[in-house]
């Protein structure tokens, strides 16, 4: 049974996402502010975390940037704001998702299950075979470890930074369009994927990349997409 950590300071919204997941067999962990989430997180072995934005104390951005210095597990971000930038707020400190209030609770219980099918995917759940591993230059991927290296150096990247990642370097020399990008990894339609999928890229970039700006492995092709160069 996956654990869930519900975090927002409104407590009906927290008891209404608790049924819902409830009912979908999940045990549900409760937190009020992000101190208390953190708190929840350090005595719970958690497999995901749905948290609003706005609340006392410390907010969910901030108890998102703290989380992601040594968790990686799946979060969810609320927010009661539908503009582009909050979306994106959410995305560059860590989050792989975002729900946008209000909700409709059955979306957000989809958006908890694919993202735990994915997290699910990066467990320790290798099978004892030759290990799968795609390699270009110094950047290595092995797929049943689920671990990523640049020069030999250990890189750690979110569950959906790591299948955009692999799904390119499996794919070497292959053009990828947003699109394309957003429908393997998300398993649903490109709908105002722009931003999302740019997000996660330069998060990418910023892990496996000496310079950034100047990319050796995850290039742009201008007008079309992205892919990972053949080195």
């Amino acid at each position: 049974m996956a654990k869930i950590l519900v975090c927002d300071d409104d407590k009906e919204i927290v008891e209404a996402i608790d049924i819902y997941l409830t009912q979908e067999g999940y045990e549900v962990l409760k937190a009020y502010d992000g101190q208390e989430a953190l708190k929840v997180l350090k005595a719970n072995d958690v497999d995901l975390l749905v948290i609003d934005v706005m609340m006392p104390r410390l907010d969910g951005i901030r108890a998102t940037l703290k989380i992601r210095e040594e968790n990686n597990i799946p979060i969810i971000i609320l927010s009661a704001k539908s503009e582009d930038a909050d979306k994106i707020l959410g995305l560059n400190v860590g989050a792989d998702d975002y729900v946008t209030k209000p909700f409709n609770p059955l979306e957000l219980v989809a958006r908890v299950k694919s993202q735990l099918r994915r997290y699910t995917q990066l467990g320790s759940t290798a099978k004892e075979t030759d290990a799968a591993v795609y390699t270009t230059g110094g950047l290595s991927i092995n797929d049943d470890l689920k671990e990523v290296t640049v020069d030999g150096e250990p890189v750690k990247l979110t569950p959906i930074e790591y299948n955009i990642l692999l799904l390119l370097v499996k794919n070497q020399g292959k053009v990828f369009s947003i699109e394309q990008i957003y429908e393997n990894i998300w398993n649903e339609d490109a709908i105002g994927a722009d931003n999302t999928v740019a997000v996660h890229i330069r998060h990418i970039r910023e892990k496996i990349e000496i310079n950034p700006k100047d990319p050796r492995y995850l290039k742009v092709v201008w007008g079309v997409g992205y892919k990972v160069e053949k080195l």
